[in-house]
């Protein structure tokens, strides 16, 4: 089901708050001109709506040792619907999967993969990404440098 916001104070409550989710109630209620308890109000059905997924802290993942980003693309044997849940359902155990996509193309799904260095990497090549169910191929690119990680579309142009 696809939920949109309501109006244009909605919209700066969501701006707001993906610039910063930390900010305080009342500073949020200062910035979009709403009372305290009227932007509590408001974020709160935000949330239950579906709209506000969840916050999060974005890591330094390098500082914190994990200095190798890679994109793996999958092929598998066979693309039933059984096939791609038990896939889908392994891939999800990995710790060192932060993103998988089911794609179209030549693979499969693509994968965001990371470790800590060039033995990490071919520990999870031999011992992780080839022994999950199915697959067929396993091709691999290492991330040089991010440009653009983690941001999203412009929220006032979301579909009315």
């Amino acid at each position: 089901m696809q939920t949109s916001p309501t109006d244009k104070l909605d919209l700066r409550i969501l701006a707001e708050l993906r610039r910063d989710g930390r900010i305080s109630n009342t500073d949020l209620a200062l910035k979009v001109g709403l009372s305290e308890s009227a932007c509590l109000r408001r974020v709160r059905q935000l949330e239950s709506s579906g709209l506000i997924e969840r916050y999060m802290a974005r890591l330094n993942l390098s500082r914190l040792g994990w200095g190798m980003s890679l994109l793996v693309r999958i092929t598998l044997k066979a693309q039933t619907d059984r096939d791609l849940h038990i896939f889908e359902k392994a891939v999800s155990a990995v710790p060192e999967i932060t993103d998988c996509f089911l794609t179209t193309g030549e693979a499969d799904y693509v994968l965001r993969v990371f470790a800590r260095d060039a033995a990490d990497i071919e520990r999870l090549h031999g011992s992780v990404l080839t022994k999950l169910p199915g697959v067929a191929r396993v091709e691999s690119s290492f991330v040089l440098r991010e440009i653009v990680s983690g941001a999203t579309p412009p929220i006032d142009r979301a579909a009315p």
